[in-house]
C-alpha cells in the first residue's frame, strides 16, 4: 500500500495509538505480556478449530463477517492516470497482494476477461470498481475504448480470470497500443501459475522458457516439440487435463527420459505436483485418466552429450589442419565437438608437428 514500504517500522499513526504521559506509561505496561504468556487459539478466545477458519478465510474472504474479513479496506487513493496491469489469485483468494486491491479498488475502471469470474474476487474483498471486457473476441473495440479513457486522463487496470495478464491471453495488443501512443503502462506483479510450477519442481530455474499451450492436433504437436528439442533450458508447458497423457508421450518421445514435474489446482484445495520423467509421467497419466483442474507441465533441459573421445578429436583436427591453421582447426573442433579449446589446441599442436 502507498506509505507502507521501507523506514516505516515502529512507527505508531493517529489515533488511540497516540497518548501522553502517565496514561500511556500504564497503556504500555498493561499491554506487556507475562514471561510465561501462550499465544494459543484458544488463551486469545478463538476456538481450537481457529487455524482451520483461518485457512477458509484466505481462500474465500468474503465467508468473515463484519469489518474483520480480509475484504474489509479503507478507500484506495486516487491513481495516476495510465495502465495498470493487475495480477490476481490463480485460486487463493489470499494471494492478492495488497497493492493490487488498492489498484482495483482506485482504477477509474476495471477490464476484465469475465465480469463473473472477476466478481467472485472483487466482491470478496468488497470493491465496487467500473467494469468493462477485454478478451480476444472485442479486442479491436475494447481497446479503442480504453486509449479514449487514458485520453480523457482516466486510470484503467487489466485483469485476467486468473494470474498475470498478458500471459497466454491477448493483452499484449493493449499494452503495446498505449505505449506506442505515449501512456504509462505500470505492471502489478503477484501470482502466476508458470512461476509457481517452476519453482515447485525442482528442475534448474537459472534459464527457462514459457512455451504456453501446444497444438491441439498431434503431428502440429510433435513438430512443435521438435523445434524445442534442442533448447537448453527448462520448458514450461500449459496443457488441458483430455491432452496431457497425449503430450507427456510426445514429449517423452521427442526429449527422451528428461525429468519433470506436473503440477495442477496449483494454491487450490487439491494442489498437486507430481516429479518423475517424461515417459513414466505418461504412463501413470494414461493408466489413470485425465486430472482435472488447471496443468502445468515443466521439463527439465536437454542431458549434456558425453565429451568427444580422444579418437575422434584426433580424427577432425588431422581433417581440419589440411585446410587451417592451429588456432582455426582447434576452434572449429572447439565447436562442433562441444570439447574445451585448450583441449583442443593442445592436441592440434601435437597434430601438426607430425604432418
Amino acid at each position: 500500500m502507498p506509505g507502507g514500504g521501507a523506514g516505516g517500522e515502529g512507527k505508531l499513526g493517529p489515533g488511540p495509538w497516540r497518548l501522553g504521559g502517565v496514561v500511556a506509561q500504564a497503556a504500555i505496561n498493561a499491554a506487556k505480556p507475562s514471561a510465561a504468556a501462550n499465544f494459543s487459539f484458544e488463551t486469545l478466545g478463538a476456538p481450537a478449530n481457529g487455524d482451520d477458519d483461518c485457512r477458509s478465510a484466505m481462500s474465500n474472504p468474503s465467508d468473515q463477517p463484519g469489518r474483520d474479513r480480509i475484504g474489509a479496506r479503507p478507500p484506495s487513493p486516487p491513481l495516476e492516470a495510465g495502465l495498470y496491469v493487475v495480477a490476481t489469485p490463480i485460486g487463493n483468494l489470499g494471494d492478492i497482494t495488497l497493492r493490487a486491491l488498492d489498484i482495483l479498488g482506485g482504477a477509474s475502471r476495471v477490464y476484465v476477461e469475465d465480469t463473473r469470474v472477476a466478481r467472485k474476487l472483487l466482491d470478496a474483498y468488497g470493491l465496487r470498481p467500473r467494469l468493462g471486457s477485454y478478451h480476444e473476441h472485442n479486442g479491436e473495440a475494447a481497446r479503442r475504448e480504453i486509449l479514449a479513457a487514458l485520453e480523457a486522463g482516466e486510470s484503467v487496470a487489466l485483469i485476467s480470470d486468473a494470474g498475470t495478464p498478458l500471459v497466454s491471453d491477448p493483452g499484449f495488443k493493449l499494452v503495446r497500443a498505449t505505449a506506442e501512443a505515449g501512456f504509462k503502462v505500470f505492471p502489478i506483479p503477484g501470482a502466476s501459475a508458470l512461476l509457481a510450477a517452476l519453482v515447485a519442481s525442482g528442475l534448474p530455474t537459472d534459464r527457462f522458457m514459457f512455451v504456453g499451450f501446444l497444438p491441439p492436433k498431434a503431428n502440429a504437436r510433435r513438430e512443435a516439440l521438435s523445434e524445442l528439442s534442442a533448447i537448453a533450458a527448462t520448458l514450461v508447458f500449459y496443457e488441458a487435463g483430455p491432452r496431457l497423457a497425449e503430450s507427456l508421450a510426445d514429449m517423452a518421445a521427442a526429449f527422451g527420459a528428461r525429468p519433470s514435474a506436473v503440477a495442477r489446482e496449483l494454491t487450490k484445495m487439491f494442489e498437486e505436483t507430481r516429479r518423475d520423467t517424461l515417459d513414466r509421467l505418461a504412463a501413470h497419466y494414461g493408466q489413470h485418466g485425465a486430472p482435472k483442474g488447471e496443468i502445468v507441465v515443466v521439463v527439465g533441459p536437454p542431458f549434456a552429450p558425453p565429451e568427444a573421445s580422444d579418437a575422434s578429436l584426433d580424427a577432425y583436427l588431422v581433417d581440419a589442419l589440411m585446410r587451417l591453421s592451429v588456432k582455426e582447426a582447434a576452434q572449429a573442433a572447439a565447436a562442433e565437438l562441444r570439447v574445451s579449446r585448450s583441449r583442443a589446441y593442445s592436441r592440434a599442436l601435437i597434430l601438426k608437428g607430425g604432418l
